[in-house]
């Protein structure tokens, strides 16, 4: 499309200039809709702003005033203190910084600045800020009362040392109407849509934003943009699905019954009305001739392998194979062993592949696979390693997917013609950020448990009553149970106050436990002792497994009965949760105990112990934490942190967004219409990456 105003370079600004722009660049802003769209962190309205002389001690506050002198004062222990005096029309008052003089390089006498902090006693009234902004400098100070009327609204712009606020707060303000009018002609929201959402005009959002009339113009504002940035993630995952649905050629699976009508008749007990329903989406898309690309979620122990196994057989009815790939070699051979297990007297030959295995059984498990005999696959990562070939790979199913990056999911689908995709999780997140963060996968929900399954029970503990938890733990143990005993660090550290599972595995073994078989695992034992200390665990020759969170996932112990979890507090609450999941999955019940100095206090702990429900904790794990833990494990390209969209806040936007964008990729794939042209032009700009990586850019 033609050049846009706003692609213009940072540079060809008012009052930037080459050198600046190098500056601005390693704050990301490269050009004018990147200054546009760098907003304020933080607004003060004036009404909330003290005046200097009613700034009393005890009080926490925030003030402006202009600095009327300024110094470092030396101390006798050698600390430098910078120091100023900053006045209003109401009086003065002093500010220090202890340890920083390095601010008398950066403020100057005359420059206004807001600051914020408790008021000490100290040779008089005196702030110690704990965040101050540069507000104007002179002389490109505009007039401004000594103390602003009720009603103004200060905004703090992300700056930088090379780029400090004053300078941005300039540069704005002698670019904003410009910049705001060429914004107009880039507002790509339908006015219907806009107005149903409550969301203002682009403009008007960013004028908001920029100048508020008021705080409460701010949040609508905000909100508008959040739409915008959804609207342009999903338009990306909608290019990436009709890439891997419509453009690339899929398998129309033909049903036949005899092995998934054999292996339902053969079940001692019925599928859930939840995982029925999935089985109905998903049989739907594989006999269609589009490829299937679909998330499976559902908590731990919901019945996710039995319906992938459902799914694997249709694939094989039809004349094809399924791969089934997992993160660890203990679980690939578990699902091997359970599969083989449930599928005994049928026509269907299970192959397992790992990177473990010995050369002579890698070349007959790779003969097997590309000839055609193995029509399902089990294994790790080696399923996509050089040399493995399929005969006619029709499903691939990925479980954990989280624990892959999306090279590898795509590595596993690139054949000719490309296989059908499941990828499954179990670790459930809310249906809003599932459509964000996999909005490229169809998804699927096990939200129920199978009948009989109970759910683990759950204690929280102080560290005053770990001897009572391990009398708990050595009486199950005699009983012929299981124990798993989980710390945050492999070793003590003397910068933290925490329990390490080096030196707590001896204390244990030497003291609470002695008598039973104690064994270590963490991320620093070789891969091929660890694999031999955890295939001793699933076989029962190890009762009690200290370890670090490398069991979080990828173990299924059927007689490990109770978890431990040492300061339970440094885990997040999903993470918990995927703990509390490793116990409690054989016929008798779990007990998953969180000990910390927390306890009673923590809000993460509380809900812990208040629900076993995977979707729940993911919610309450939104709103405690934020998303950006769900965002940040990029997964070589498959985290896309918002920069402002809040899907605690905006999570009802996240449905309309994903709603625009598949409509326009359905009438228009490419994006080519005159109508989606700035869409495409304005998503390939801040995804050209990701766009990339899948194929689409």
């Amino acid at each position: 499309m033609t050049f846009l105003e706003l692609d213009k370079p940072v540079q060809f600004l008012k009052g930037v200039g080459p050198r600046r722009a190098e500056s601005l660049a390693r704050m990301g802003i490269l050009n004018a809709r990147d200054l546009l769209h760098h907003l304020p962190r933080r607004y003060d309205d004036a009404s909330t702003i003290t005046p200097l002389a009613s700034a009393e001690v005890g009080m926490e506050v925030t003030v402006v005033g202009e600095i009327g002198s300024k110094g470092v004062i030396p101390t006798r222990r050698g600390l430098r203190i910078f120091q100023v005096v900053i006045r209003d029309d109401t009086g003065a008052l002093t500010c220090s910084w202890p340890g920083q003089p390095w601010l008398d390089r950066e403020l100057r006498v005359g420059d206004r600045i807001l600051v914020t902090g408790p008021v000490r006693s100290f040779q008089g009234r005196q702030i110690q800020p704990r965040e101050h902004a540069l507000l104007d400098r002179p002389p490109d100070r505009r007039a401004m009362a000594p103390n602003p009327a009720p009603g103004t609204i200060f905004v703090t712009y992300p700056a930088s040392k090379e780029v400090p606020q004053w300078v941005l707060r300039r540069i704005l303000a002698q670019n904003l109407e410009w910049l705001l009018r060429h914004a107009a002609k880039e507002d790509a929201a339908d006015p219907r849509e806009r107005r149903r959402l409550g969301l203002p005009r682009l403009d008007a959002a960013l004028a908001a934003l920029h100048r508020p009339r008021s705080i409460d113009d701010v949040e609508p504002a905000r909100r508008r943009l959040a739409y915008d940035e959804l609207v342009l993630l999903q338009l990306l995952h909608a290019r990436v699905r009709h890439h891997a649905t419509r453009e690339t050629p899929g398998i129309a699976m033909v049903r036949t019954n005899r092995l998934v009508r054999a292996l339902h008749d053969s079940l001692p007990f019925k599928l859930t009305g939840a995982q029925a329903r999935v089985l109905r989406e998903i049989y739907a898309d594989m006999a269609s001739p589009t490829r299937m690309n679909r998330l499976l979620q559902g908590d731990v122990g919901s019945g996710k392998t039995l319906v992938a196994l459902f799914a694997m057989l249709l694939a094989v009815e039809g004349g094809h194979q399924a791969a089934l790939m997992v993160p660890t070699s203990v679980l690939a051979g578990q699902h091997a062993a359970r599969i083989g297990e449930l599928l005994r007297g049928l026509p269907c030959e299970v192959e397992l592949l790992t990177g473990s295995a010995a050369p002579e059984r890698r070349r007959t498990a790779l003969g097997r696979i590309a000839s055609g005999d193995a029509q399902i696959v089990v294994g790790t990562h080696a399923l996509i390693q050089e040399g493995v070939e399929f005969e006619s790979l029709g499903l691939a199913v990925i479980d954990e997917q989280q624990r892959f990056g999306v090279r590898q999911r795509l590595a596993l689908g690139e054949r000719d013609p490309a296989p059908d995709l499941l990828a499954m999780s179990a670790t459930p997140i809310p249906r809003s950020l599932a459509m964000a963060i996999h909005g490229d996968l169809d998804i699927s929900q096990i939200d129920d448990l199978p009948p009989g399954r109970r759910p683990v029970a759950t204690w929280v503990r102080s560290p005053e009553e770990r001897d009572q938890v391990l009398s708990e733990v050595v009486r199950r143990l005699e009983r012929g149970e299981q124990a798993f005993v989980v710390y945050p660090l492999i070793e003590e550290s003397e910068k933290a106050e925490l329990l390490a599972a080096e030196a707590e595995f001896e204390r244990l073994r030497d003291g609470a436990l002695a008598g039973h078989e104690v064994a270590l695992v963490h991320g620093r034992v070789a891969a091929d002792e660890r694999e031999r200390i955890m295939r001793a665990f699933v076989a029962g020759k190890v009762a009690a497994l200290v370890a670090t969170t490398v069991i979080e996932v990828g173990v299924d112990v059927a007689g490990a009965t109770v978890m431990v979890v040492e300061n339970a507090e440094r885990f997040g609450l999903s993470q918990l949760h995927q703990l509390r999941g490793r116990v409690g999955r054989g016929e008798r019940g779990g007990l998953c105990v969180a000990i910390s100095e927390a306890a009673g206090r923590s809000r993460r702990l509380r809900a812990f112990a208040r629900t076993t429900d995977g979707f729940e904790i993911a919610a309450e794990d939104l709103r405690i934490r934020g998303q950006g833990d769900f965002f940040g494990a990029d997964q070589h390209g498959h985290g896309q942190r918002l920069r402002i969209a809040d899907l605690v806040a905006d999570g009802d936007l996240v449905g309309p967004a994903r709603a625009r964008a598949r409509a326009a990729v359905e009438a228009d794939p490419r994006l080519e219409r005159p109508e989606h042209q700035l869409l495409r032009h304005l998503m390939e700009r801040r995804y050209s990456d990701r766009a990339k990586l899948f194929g689409v850019g």
